[in-house]
């Protein structure tokens, strides 16, 4: 169970670090795609696009972001944080980077803060580098359509892409048939590595994944404390 060992984790720190007895306020608000990403050369990131918005926690200084569709304010103290029932995307999207803050705060993450300008572009230089070091793939799916890392992956492999937009899937990108969740089973047992969105452990279909028998890297912020309690993969080159 993904956020039972997540939330389970989070209330050991408040324990460890005794923020459970402090009234520490956690606010999380949605950043404008300028605040989250700043001004890329390219236009066809989904944050650009609003389709979804980060969710930015800040903890003593130390800030921590999570990708969402359902997006709103926040503020409270970190046990009432703990305490979230996480039954929709707001609320683990309030708790993920809650998480990502905390734990950034105390070095147990890093690169909990999206890349922005021309970085996601240097990010995707470093993609088949890292890949490259886990083994030898031919057949790839990418779990959520990220632009530059499409890119990437379609110069070096066989390529297959699921995506939740509507307006996505159906669409070509790259030259790439952007397929819908329907198919996620199939396109999962075609392939010989996964490459997955870490917004997953916010939309409730991360464990869809975890025990896919694939071999799994995710990527982006939102995974970035998760993945370490998790001991997932995870590729994320620029975050900060």
């Amino acid at each position: 169970m993904v956020y039972e060992k997540l939330q389970n984790y989070f209330r050991g720190l408040l324990r460890q670090y005794r923020l459970q007895e402090e009234e520490i306020k956690v606010t999380a608000r949605p950043l404008s795609p300028e605040e989250a990403i700043g001004t890329p050369r390219d236009s066809d990131y989904p944050l650009l696009k609003g389709k979804e918005r980060l969710m930015e926690a800040v903890f003593r200084g130390a800030r921590g972001h999570a990708y969402t569709d359902l997006y709103g304010n926040f503020q409270g103290s970190l046990g009432e944080v703990a305490s979230l029932k996480l039954i929709n995307n707001f609320k683990r999207a309030v708790f993920i980077a809650s998480l990502n803050a905390v734990m950034r705060k105390f070095s147990l993450a890093e690169g909990t803060i999206h890349c922005r300008d021309e970085e996601p572009v240097d990010c995707a230089r470093q993609l088949i580098p890292y890949l490259d070091e886990l083994g030898r793939f031919t057949k790839v799916a990418l779990i959520g359509l990220q632009p530059r890392l499409l890119e990437a992956l379609k110069e070096n492999y066989r390529v297959r892409v699921i995506d939740l937009d509507p307006d996505n899937v159906n669409s070509r990108r790259k030259g790439v048939l952007v397929e819908s969740a329907e198919n996620a089973d199939e396109v999962i047992n075609w392939a010989e590595l996964l490459l997955v969105t870490g917004t997953t452990v916010v939309n409730g279909t991360i464990e869809n994944f975890i025990g896919s028998g694939r071999k799994t890297v995710f990527y982006g912020v939102t995974i970035a404390g998760p993945a370490v309690v998790l001991g997932l993969n995870r590729f994320c080159a620029l975050g900060h």
